[in-house]
């Protein structure tokens, strides 16, 4: 693969990240009613949107601790060198989250790399959703990680994507290559969607940067 004609799109839960960042929130501050909530994400009953702003709700919307506490959770330990080697080949890295977004805002920041996530405006306390695609036949989603796919790939860009969640579904469909752990992966060997499987970003950064 030719890197430096290559979009590779990074999520950030679980894939940047050893653990959810948003369950990591909801288990130690939020109300247990969240589960509830996530269940009716997990089956389809509801969209990603829907179910991040319920949850949001049962957050304080206090940003010390909210910030404090989402920085508890640490980076995969080769999410460092994976930004760093593949933007050094020449390739464009995109880290597309889908969830409530300031947490990843921070360690994209200091890695370097542009992100495509919800945001909140912590004078009002609500969460909003500047990524998000209404054309799209589901529009459903926070984030809609289709749409940039789309656009590197009508820019003739190879298109990768590594991931490991529900919301990484319609992203994984459009891809050249896809790197697939957890729920993701489960989910693309009963629909049939050609994958190479990963539990750590050291087994992508293998495969990419070798």
């Amino acid at each position: 693969m030719d890197l430096a004609s290559s979009t590779v799109f990074l999520d950030f839960d679980v894939t940047l990240t050893v653990a959810d960042s948003g369950v990591h929130l909801l288990e130690r501050l939020g109300a247990a009613s969240w589960r509830q909530i996530d269940d009716l994400y997990a089956r389809g009953a509801i969209g990603s949107r829907e179910c991040l702003e319920r949850e949001w709700e049962l957050l304080p919307h206090d940003e010390d601790t909210l910030r404090a506490t989402a920085r508890q959770v640490p980076l995969d330990p080769a999410a460092e060198a994976l930004v760093a080697d593949l933007r050094g080949a020449g390739a464009e890295v995109v880290v597309v989250s889908d969830g409530f977004g300031f947490y990843a805002e921070e360690v994209c920041a200091r890695l370097g790399v542009p992100l495509l996530t919800n945001a909140v405006d912590w004078e009002s306390g609500s969460l909003a959703f500047p990524n998000l695609d209404r054309c799209c036949p589901c529009s459903s989603c926070g984030t809609c990680k289709q749409a940039p796919v789309k656009d590197a790939r009508r820019g003739g860009r190879t298109t990768v994507f590594v991931g490991d969640g529900i919301s990484d579904r319609k992203a994984a469909l459009l891809v050249d290559v896809l790197f697939a752990k957890g729920r993701l992966a489960e989910w693309c060997e009963l629909s049939g969607v050609e994958h190479v499987p990963f539990e750590s970003l050291a087994e992508v950064h293998s495969a990419l940067c070798r």
